[in-house]
């Protein structure tokens, strides 16, 4: 994975920190944004042997990362087959999207109640950051800030598990948009299609939050499946292809 494809520290869909991340820890964090970013393709083979050697690492914590995503089921296991990133086509996208909106509108609510100022920033900040995305019409940046609004709207919460359930739904989502076309596209006003929810949050509104939530989804949905019935603008960029290699792992966890 080069070093432009990793997702920005601090920003979905990194997890909380933990204080003293074991090798396991660091493969799992590193294989779950190499789905993410599209280094590693969908439906494409997971070669422990050689994987490991690019990272660095000894094949028994790498296995034992990879398992993890297969838990997480982001990584597909298969008699015979070996290890592969799974593909999410368009039967399972209105399902995916129903997980989804189960752990936002369920975070929403614990958020206005809890979230403090410095959160509450945090949030708008993110917003801020899909407008800059959107400004430099880059197709992935918007993307990436997209889904930040999101998660860090679920970070709000507090709620650990929600946070944990979010997290690998983004990587579902995105690894959804590889499967279901050849071009990654996003909105052009996809700014102003969040400002709603940015703004519900700072007044505090938890029924407008959740009501903008799974109107900003449902349209994800229909942009997912049936793209040509929506008249909006997008910025567009072909499906990653596949990176010649994994880096090394560093030793230490990336402070946020």
């Amino acid at each position: 994975m080069t070093p432009s494809s990793r997702v920005p520290v601090g920003t979905a869909p990194f997890l909380t920190p933990v204080t003293r991340p074991s090798t396991v820890d660091l493969i799992t964090v590193e294989l779950r944004n190499a789905i993410y970013s599209g280094a590693l393709p969908v439906g494409s083979p997971i070669r422990e042997v050689e994987m490991s050697g690019q990272l660095g690492v000894s094949r028994g914590p790498f296995r034992e990362a990879a398992q993890r995503l297969v838990q997480e089921g982001l990584l597909l296991s298969s008699p015979g087959r070996g290890l592969r990133v799974v593909q999410i086509g368009r039967d399972r996208v209105r399902a995916l999207y129903e997980a989804r909106a189960t752990v936002e509108t369920s975070a929403a609510p614990l958020a206005v109640e809890r979230a403090t100022t410095v959160q509450v920033a945090a949030v708008r900040a993110a917003h801020d950051t899909l407008l800059a995305a959107e400004r430099s019409e880059d197709a992935r940046r918007v993307g990436d800030a997209d889904l930040n609004v999101h998660w860090t709207l679920v970070a709000a919460s507090g709620n650990p598990w929600l946070l944990r359930w979010m997290t690998t739904l983004i990587v579902e989502v995105r690894i959804a948009s590889f499967t279901t076309s050849e071009d990654y596209a996003v909105r052009k006003d996809a700014a102003e299609s969040h400002l709603e929810l940015v703004e519900r949050f700072e007044a505090r509104d938890a029924d407008g939050l959740v009501a903008a939530i799974r109107a900003n989804l449902d349209e994800a949905v229909v942009r997912l499946l049936a793209p040509e019935s929506l008249e909006v603008e997008t910025f567009d960029e072909p499906r990653p292809a596949p990176a010649p290699r994994l880096e090394p792992i560093t030793p230490t966890f990336p402070e946020p």
